[in-house]
């Protein structure tokens, strides 16, 4: 098995391509195939929740910021990654954070599998594959290097 910094560096290349996928997305306009769609999207752009506390929120905005949400988390997660393996810090360490990666993308990961479509559910899939990888051969890697 590699060591386990290909697979984190891996891991966050992929968390970075999501990241910049999902966040073109933001940016385009889904075509309509029919008037059924055409009334939903004009009904999610258009009618306004009343959320409380003064807030009034169409289904669009609260999309918006959901899936501005899931390309913050994959960027943070990529340049979080990148630094601490360009600082080259303890493999213990790292250890604990890809821990934490894989709790946070496991959980993106199953939620994407759950209710979303192929190209999340692939693109997540593939994160957490890799961020797997990587604790696996970081467990090696402790294993090999003397302790002090």
């Amino acid at each position: 098995m590699k060591q386990y910094t290909t697979w984190l560096k891996t891991a966050a290349i992929m968390q970075l391509i999501t990241a910049l996928i999902h966040a073109t997305t933001l940016f385009v306009t889904l075509p309509t195939n029919n008037e059924t769609e055409k009334q939903l999207l004009t009904l999610m752009d258009t009618y306004k929740f009343d959320l409380g506390a003064g807030f009034h929120r169409t289904m669009g905005e609260l999309l918006l910021a959901l899936s501005a949400c899931l390309c913050l988390v994959c960027l943070l997660g990529s340049l979080l990654n990148w630094y601490l393996l360009r600082k080259k810090v303890e493999p213990e360490i790292m250890k604990g954070v890809i821990n934490i990666n894989l709790v946070v993308f496991g959980i993106l990961f199953g939620l994407t599998t759950t209710f979303a479509f192929l190209l999340p559910i692939i693109l997540s899939g593939l994160i957490f594959l890799f961020l797997i990888f990587s604790r696996l051969s970081i467990n090696r890697t402790l294993k090999v290097q003397p302790k002090t």
